[in-house]
């Protein structure tokens, strides 16, 4: 698993932890066994697959989740603004080697002698990765 991989999941495997749990118990078990025990039809029917399917679709909203990670480190960390820091938030390594590693997945073609350089790019190229992945980025993220 790469770099990005480990970030895009440490986000998104929050925000659809806090969604399964809430929603799962009370409309899985009450709609499984009335499809199954109705009739033929309705256990084909998509309607069990509908919610599944919904849920991929709509967007993870990324903000609300990192400013949480960034509470709980007990740090002061500017993620909007800063590739160190979002990795530190979600408890990953911010060294120079995994973000040249990063730097590498992500296509960067600059010198990775020039962390500045690099990290300015690391930062929007990750919105932008995460956005195309199912993220809800701001639109001045983007930019």
């Amino acid at each position: 698993m790469g770099i990005f991989d480990k970030i895009k999941h440490a986000i998104f495997d929050e925000a659809q932890a806090a969604q399964a749990s809430p929603a799962a118990p009370k409309i899985e078990p009450a709609q499984a066994p009335i499809s199954p025990s109705a009739a033929p039809s309705p256990a084909p029917a998509p309607a069990g697959s509908a919610p599944a399917t919904s849920a991929p679709a709509t967007a993870i909203d990324i903000v609300p989740l990192l400013d949480a990670a960034v509470k709980k480190s007990g740090q002061k960390l500017d993620w909007r603004r800063s590739i160190v820091d979002l990795m530190k938030a979600v408890g990953m390594d911010a060294s120079l080697t995994e973000r040249k590693e990063l730097a590498a997945e992500l296509g960067y073609t600059g010198d990775t002698h020039d962390s500045a350089a690099m990290n300015m790019f690391l930062h929007k190229a990750l919105m932008k990765r995460l956005s195309e992945n199912g993220g809800k980025v701001p639109a001045d993220l983007l930019d």
